[in-house]
């Protein structure tokens, strides 16, 4: 008879009472301080989750701090997979989708048992499951949850679902033209795992995007992983045809076309469950067809306020933004920058019953809940312009537009601010202050900009140092010159950086934060913009004001440990 399954995090962390023990033994034994706890308690209150692992997440103690009161609470070993080596030909004996969901990880075989990595080593039900799939005995370990996520991640990465697959694709199906002929059916199971295995590998690896590069001898798949191309693995050019093909009949493409750009999108579910919308891009180069392929979760969640990146000060003035009844709210940068999850951020704060919230977007990344939101589809006249002008008839309170592209939707989401509306919507300037010459140089007349507009706010994203292998290190003098060129006057601090670890993938960055500016249209702003005044009198202007550039931002960032001066320079130029 299975007894009922007990989650040993709720023996040992679950329960106010526990939560205090384990903090308790801690504390006694010097390893965290009585604020340290404090901090984690309140993390807790506000997300939940277990102390140990946010203790963990912190960076206040390692997993081999607490690995003693751990193994002293359950009775069972445990196990840090950040800190052993995991085989990976054992781990990957149990499908994906039954890791995930079940938060297990096999890391070993010893003497014909597999041990088995598990954040509840008490659920008998889960045991005898992976018992079955493996026709062998498990004995199981216990594991922080947020181990047992990054080693499933690293043991299913990319090079190991398509290891045996090009070669699979060799011998049954050469990439012939005549072959090309028939791949409408997809029949061939190897090249489907091969581009499945690229999709579940980027998901795995958290890649915002998929490139997919004929070059000269072969063919290079990298993803971009918090805003950066890493390098996933290559394949011989003679699967490029059968792969693009294959991509091409799940995204709706024509697959006879091969020199003129196409551009699709389709819905991929991984082995974990979790739903993706796909926009598809494919285009010719020299060496054939090049795919990118955008991946956007549909059960994203929505960032708050809290956690986008503001320093102090910003979020009181943002909340002031939307908190608005009209006037036009503007997020500018350049693709990729985080301009939608802010925008979203500001939605989901005024998010109530007694508002009519409408967007219209291209593509729709996130569902919020009670919004009408509308997708572009030029195909059936459906554009930002056109469905701007229907949204203002639908008695709306406030209208998010996806992108401000053209004179006639900056027209019609102006016009809309002056009558009663809350429009939000993003655009493509170098920095906030260029928000204003740019609706200019569109055609929307100075006396409606200066009337419509509310405040502007314009971001970047930056790398984050890894919580797990920071680090701190006295600057040369050549990096304060660069901070004192960012603005940042302070002397004698201590920079940070990643050393690199498992849970970053060695590279010394895990997740990103946004570097913003912002300033809010004053009354002498106003008439600047009526009279006609420049972009560099506009920029003098708000300086006065006490506007704090983005590259300040960073810097001050760079000082509370937050990114790298690495970093800062990739993406703000010293010389800027």
């Amino acid at each position: 008879m299975k007894t009922a399954a007990v989650n040993p995090n709720s023996l040992v962390q679950g329960g106010p009472r526990r939560i205090i023990r384990l903090g308790e033994r801690l504390l006694s034994s010097g390893v965290i301080t009585d604020q340290v706890l404090r901090q984690a308690v309140e993390k807790q209150k506000k997300s939940g989750g277990f102390i140990g692992e946010i203790l963990v997440d912190m960076g206040a103690v390692s997993s081999q701090d607490i690995q003693e009161h751990l193994e002293e609470s359950t009775g069972f070993p445990f196990f840090s997979i950040t800190k052993n080596e995991v085989d990976k030909a054992v781990a990957t004996q149990l499908p994906e989708a039954f890791v995930t969901s079940k938060k297990v990880l096999p890391f070993k075989e010893e003497d014909g048992q597999i041990l088995m990595a598990m954040v509840d080593p008490l659920d008998i039900t889960v045991i005898d499951e992976a018992r079955a799939l493996l026709q062998k005995p498990v004995r199981p370990y216990l594991a922080l949850t947020t181990e047992v996520q990054e080693g499933i991640k690293a043991a299913f990465d990319v090079r190991h679902k398509t290891s045996g697959v090009i070669d699979e694709i060799v011998v049954d199906a050469p990439a012939t033209d005549s072959f090309l002929e028939t791949i409408e059916q997809m029949d061939q199971a190897p090249l489907v795992r091969l581009v499945n295995g690229i999709m579940d590998g980027a998901i795995s690896a958290n890649a915002s995007d998929i490139h997919i590069e004929p070059m000269e001898n072969n063919v290079r798949v990298r993803y971009r992983i918090d805003g950066v191309l890493y390098d996933q693995m290559t394949m011989p050019r003679t699967h490029l045809a059968a792969c693009v093909s294959r991509i091409k009949v799940v995204s709706n493409l024509d697959i006879a076309e091969r020199r003129r750009p196409q551009d699709g999108r389709m819905t991929y579910t991984a082995e974990s469950g979790a739903r993706f919308d796909v926009r598809v891009s494919i285009m010719g180069t020299v060496h054939g067809e090049k795919v990118c392929m955008r991946l956007l979760e549909k059960t994203n969640r929505l960032a708050n306020l809290e956690s986008i990146g503001f320093i102090q000060g910003q979020r009181a003035m943002f909340q002031k933004f939307v908190g608005r009844p009209h006037g036009l709210v503007l997020v500018t940068g350049p693709t990729g920058s985080g301009k939608s999850t802010t925008l979203y951020a500001g939605l989901q704060s005024i998010n109530e019953t007694t508002r009519n919230i409408s967007t219209i977007e291209d593509p729709v990344e996130y569902a919020l809940p009670g919004a009408n939101q509308v997708q572009v589809n030029p195909k059936i006249d459906v554009t930002f312009a056109t469905g701007l002008r229907t949204l203002v008839r639908q008695d709306p309170d406030v209208i998010l537009v996806g992108e401000i592209r053209d004179p006639e939707t900056a027209d019609i989401a102006v016009q809309a601010a002056l009558t009663g509306h809350l429009v939000l919507s993003s655009l493509h300037t170098n920095s906030a202050p260029g928000a204003v010459t740019r609706l200019l140089n569109m055609g929307v007349e100075p006396f409606l900009v200066s009337a419509a507009l509310v405040g502007v706010v314009g971001q970047r994203l930056v790398r984050t140092v890894c919580a797990h292998c920071i680090e701190t290190y006295l600057p040369t003098q050549e990096e304060m010159d660069i901070l004192r060129s960012f603005g940042i006057e302070e002397t004698n601090v201590n920079l940070t950086r990643g050393r690199g670890c498992k849970r970053c993938g060695n590279r010394g960055t895990k997740g990103r934060t946004a570097v913003m500016e912002m300033f809010s249209v004053s009354d002498e702003l106003r008439r600047l913009i009526l009279a006609g005044a420049t972009g560099v009198e506009l920029d003098q202007q708000v300086e006065r004001e006490g506007f704090m550039s983005m590259r300040k931002v960073a810097g001050l960032k760079v000082l509370a440990g937050e990114t790298t001066l690495e970093e800062v320079l990739r993406v703000f130029a010293a010389d800027e």
